[in-house]
């Protein structure tokens, strides 16, 4: 019998691990996927909204506010990049005016610091690429930009650390009530992988969280994957802007936004179309051309440098708020669910709060022993030329490149794969390292990372996937066909 059983490794649920890691407690976190931010974490904008924009009073406003303070200490603790670039929501019209000003109350309300409205004048010395149709703009000085890939990875590495397993490859098929030989309740959770046994679980499973909870609870819910296509351009492209660049909200979310990137890229997105399929990612001309050319509303001149293109998926709960807590008629049952945005910057503070609630149910002691930090695969891209010759120094592999446009070496390739819940797919290694996200998108490094995964991993290199089951590089040796 385990203690708590984490639905997820994507931001939410590894935040969530990471938290009740503090506590004597058995965790395990199960994962449908290869890797933790394989879902909607990955494919997102890489925005730290600042609180302005959800209704006063929701759980969408709470956990924002908070999560953008500890997002700017957690950077730090788990060494993960973020920037406060500040956003700036644009009025396009003069009759966009009010609704500035309504975000602007609505933000005070939130409790977010530093908002203001800045004038044509005043905007166009902040980002003089601004469009000539922007009249004024809310500035949010504590907006800012993270990379999500790392600061998921960072989140499920020190909860690792700290004794939580991660199940990978282990889907979750069925949940049930049941109760032991002393009348404790508790949840039997089978999965393809077998079956877990939980007295408390923390459905944080994305798309698929009504899915769980509807198991467990005559109280049903809806989610809707609402899919948002997205551009990222070349970094020459990058200095366009160096605020976050908004446009005022539609009832379907932000709208398109223009934004540079923690790396130094330049992004556009996203649409907002609602799908049926929860595992549709797929990219249209016709949604890319949308983004490009409603990205075009926000600045003078929209770069058209795409060097790749993807689509995410956000858990859009019809109530239109998070559902955080414990359910009514399923206690010990937990639902962090319909954490769509500004799910990415929330997700820290939606940990601790999980955390203090599954705290009270089992009262568990602190652990003495908690590793509060975590350091990051070091970056030669980053390093200067003092830390690039310590780091050869210490180990030749960093010597050699892998992947000359953002370059990553063997050796951080290396460390990827063999740290805390190391990469195991092509992908992890992308995500862990960024080899393969430069403007090449891995014409040159492909060939040179699978051959060290295979190593690493004892495997063949026919063996080594993009990202889990079935998406495999090679099927076989040509000269063995001669």
């Amino acid at each position: 019998m385990t203690d708590v059983a984490v639905i997820g490794a994507g931001v939410t649920g590894s935040a969530v691990a990471r938290e009740l890691s503090r506590y004597d407690l058995e965790i395990v976190v199960l994962e449908k996927e290869s890797d933790v931010c394989e879902g909607t974490s990955k494919a997102n904008s890489g925005i730290v909204h600042s609180g302005y924009d959800a209704k006063p009073g929701t759980y969408k406003a709470r956990f924002n506010v908070e999560g953008n303070r500890l997002i700017h200490e957690l950077s730090k603790e788990l060494d993960f990049p973020f920037k406060e670039n500040g956003s700036l929501v644009l009025a396009l019209e003069e009759d966009g005016r009010a609704g500035l000003e309504e975000l602007l109350e609505r933000g005070r309300k939130n409790g977010v610091p530093g908002l203001r409205i800045v004038e044509r004048d005043e905007l166009k010395k902040m980002e003089p690429n601004v469009s000539d149709s922007a009249v004024c703009a809310l500035y949010a000085p504590t907006g800012g930009v993270v990379c999500p890939f790392n600061m998921n990875i960072a989140l499920a590495e020190n909860a690792a650390d700290n004794g939580v397993t991660f199940r990978f490859n282990t889907e979750v098929t069925s949940i049930e009530k049941k109760n032991d030989e002393e009348g404790r309740g508790y949840y039997r959770i089978e999965t393809t992988g077998g079956h877990v046994d939980a007295r408390i679980v923390v459905n944080a499973a994305g798309v698929y969280a009504d899915v769980f909870h509807n198991m467990v609870s005559g109280d049903r819910i809806h989610i809707t994957p609402r899919k948002g296509q997205y551009c990222l351009m070349d970094k020459t492209a990058g200095g366009i802007v160096s605020h976050t660049l908004f446009q005022l909200p539609t009832k379907l979310g932000k709208g398109v936004l223009v934004t540079p990137t923690v790396h130094g890229n330049l992004m556009a997105g996203p649409t907002a179309d609602d799908v049926d399929d929860k595992e549709d990612t797929s990219t249209t001309a016709a949604g890319l051309d949308t983004v490009l050319s409603r990205g075009a509303l926000s600045v003078v001149s929209m770069p058209r440098m795409t060097i790749t293109s993807f689509a995410g998926l956000r858990a859009h709960e019809d109530g239109g708020d998070f559902i955080i807590g414990e359910v009514k008629d399923a206690p010990g049952f937990i639902d962090a669910a319909g954490i769509e945005s500004p799910g990415l910057t929330a997700a820290p503070a939606i940990g601790v709060y999980i955390a203090g609630l599954i705290r009270d149910i089992l009262k568990p002691c602190e652990k003495e022993d908690f590793i509060g930090t975590r350091k990051g695969i070091p970056s030669m891209a980053l390093a200067d030329e003092e830390e690039r010759k310590a780091l050869i120094e210490a180990d030749p592999a960093y010597s050699h490149v892998i992947c000359r446009c953002e370059l990553v070496t063997e050796g951080e390739i290396r460390n990827a794969i063999t740290r805390t819940l190391g990469a195991t797919t092509v992908d992890g290694v992308k995500r862990r390292t960024r080899a393969g996200m430069g403007r090449c998108q891995a014409g040159f490094c492909l060939a040179r990372t699978i051959p060290i995964l295979a190593e690493l991993l004892g495997k063949s290199e026919e063996e080594i996937t993009k990202s889990g089951a079935g998406s495999y590089y090679i099927n076989g040796n040509i000269k063995d066909e001669l």
